[in-house]
């Protein structure tokens, strides 16, 4: 990264806010797309599946899924950031304060709301944790780390999320049409959002 594009990331101070608001939102998604029942994204039927084979709750396995793909990076070579860290922890706790709170929708079109909404949130939190420049989530970085190996991305992130999608849906996880939204619309939402939840350079900046 050079010199004249750390600006363009804010203070400190900022890039903090922005990574907690979005890991924050990124869990609440999750909650609310759990809620709607119309099915999860496949880390999340993974997460969901062995939530029911144990008794644990959904966030609790994000935070121990998440810290056990950390220690794939040790072969991998790749560094940790604070963000990293964070993301392990709040997501999960973020997701199971959702669940907990969220009144389970009955109505069909209460459950669609739901699940719109968690994309949205979704999306919007990864333009703005990633926007922090403060380190990857762990899933991220496992993928990244692959790329590195001479994967593409777009494989890497195939074959890893296939498979937690196969062996959560054989644990019990909901697969649905919701699983089908949130792999069609993902990607173009947080293109969208990417750019709007970075903070644009100081005009002094720019004419520099």
């Amino acid at each position: 990264m050079s010199e004249i594009s750390l600006p363009s990331l804010g203070s400190f101070p900022s890039r903090l806010l922005r990574l907690y608001a979005g890991l924050a939102l990124y869990g609440a998604g999750i909650g609310l797309q759990v809620e709607s029942g119309l099915g999860n994204d496949p880390w999340d039927v993974f997460h969901q599946g062995l939530s029911i084979r144990t008794g644990w709750s959904i966030g609790t396995w994000i935070i121990v899924v998440g810290a056990l793909v950390m220690l794939f990076w040790i072969p991998l070579r790749q560094r940790p950031g604070i963000g990293t860290i964070s993301n392990i922890v709040l997501v999960g706790l973020s997701a199971d304060a959702t669940i907990w709170l969220a009144p389970t929708p009955g109505h069909l079109a209460a459950r669609w709301l739901y699940l719109v909404t968690a994309v949205v949130l979704v999306a919007a939190a990864t333009g703005l944790y990633i926007g922090a420049g403060l380190g990857p989530g762990p899933r991220d970085g496992l993928m990244t780390g692959l790329n590195r190996l001479g994967l593409s991305i777009r494989l890497a992130r195939t074959v890893i999320e296939l498979t937690v999608l196969a062996t959560g849906w054989l644990l019990g996880g909901t697969v649905g049409v919701g699983t089908v939204v949130f792999a069609v619309t993902i990607g173009p939402l947080t293109q969208f959002f990417m750019p709007l939840m970075r903070p644009r350079p100081h005009r002094s900046a720019e004419s520099a």
